[in-house]
């Protein structure tokens, strides 16, 4: 069964949906950008649906200031209390005792920030965001994973050969693909390589290889901030460019790894801890 609940997050009204299931592990949905919670192209509300007919209750709800909730915007590094006071009125509107969280974009950076306080048992973060803009161009690595395409097909060079490819675009493109855009101590991927590094609840990160946002996480994970994360979370990629897994079998995909999370205890003992620390 669907049904609307409001609930309140610091001072503001947060509106949710909730698709009720039996089981006991639930799934919390955060949405990314200013997305509201039905998800592009009705992915978070069709997962949701999905994964409440295989027995696990799902919630997901507008953070303040997007969609039908209250109060100002203010994007998803001001999150926090909105995702505690979602994951309090899940487990009150349902009883679920453990409570895997999911989200894409700047939705899975956002989790992996502010996760503990809101006591979230297990994380599922699809594609996350790394990328501190600076100018209209895609990300480095998005840039340099294209040249190195387009370098080994020969129609590319007939193109720049006959005066078809914008030299300055190539310029500036070659530019920002030679900058070192995740070595500064304070920037976001350092961060979010040190929330990951402390975490102690299960991390299962998923991207979607030709995605632009995937691809500059993949290369900061594979630098020096992620040493130790990378001992910490399992990588899982999918072989597709659509940031919102929009296609049936990229849905498909998707459902397989959240219904595999929400069936996967803690470990032994793992429970208790986190009874305990909350």
């Amino acid at each position: 069964m669907r049904k609307l609940i409001a609930f309140p997050c610091a001072g503001e009204t947060l509106l949710g949906t909730l698709d009720d299931a039996p089981g006991a592990t639930g799934l919390l949905i955060v949405s990314g950008g200013n997305e509201i919670r039905i998800g592009a192209h009705r992915g978070m509300a069709l997962l949701a649906q999905r994964v409440a007919e295989a027995g696990h209750p799902v919630f997901r709800f507008d953070r303040r200031g997007i969609g039908d909730s209250t109060g100002e915007n203010r994007g998803f590094e001001s999150s926090a209390d909105d995702i505690s006071a979602a994951a309090a009125t899940f487990r009150a509107e349902t009883g679920v005792t453990r409570i895997v969280a999911h989200g894409n974009c700047d939705a899975a950076t956002a989790l992996a920030f502010f996760h503990a306080q809101a006591g979230i048992d297990a994380l599922i973060l699809a594609n996350p965001w790394v990328i501190e803009a600076t100018d209209d161009l895609p990300p480095a690595a998005a840039i340099r994973a294209r040249y190195a395409e387009r370098l080994r097909d020969p129609r590319e060079w007939l193109r720049l050969l006959r005066g078809g490819v914008n030299i300055r675009k190539v310029a500036s493109g070659l530019l920002k693909a030679s900058r070192k855009q995740y070595e500064q101590p304070d920037g976001l991927p350092a961060r979010l390589a040190a929330a990951l590094t402390d975490s102690r609840t299960p991390v299962t990160i998923l991207l979607a290889k030709g995605d632009n946002t995937a691809i500059a996480f993949a290369d900061a994970f594979a630098g020096p901030a992620f040493a130790e994360a990378r001992d910490k979370v399992t990588i899982e990629q999918l072989d597709s460019a659509n940031h919102s897994f929009a296609s049936a079998a990229d849905k498909d995909w998707l459902f397989e790894r959240v219904h595999a999370a929400l069936n996967n205890p803690l470990p032994e003992g793992e429970g208790d801890r986190e009874a305990v620390e909350r």
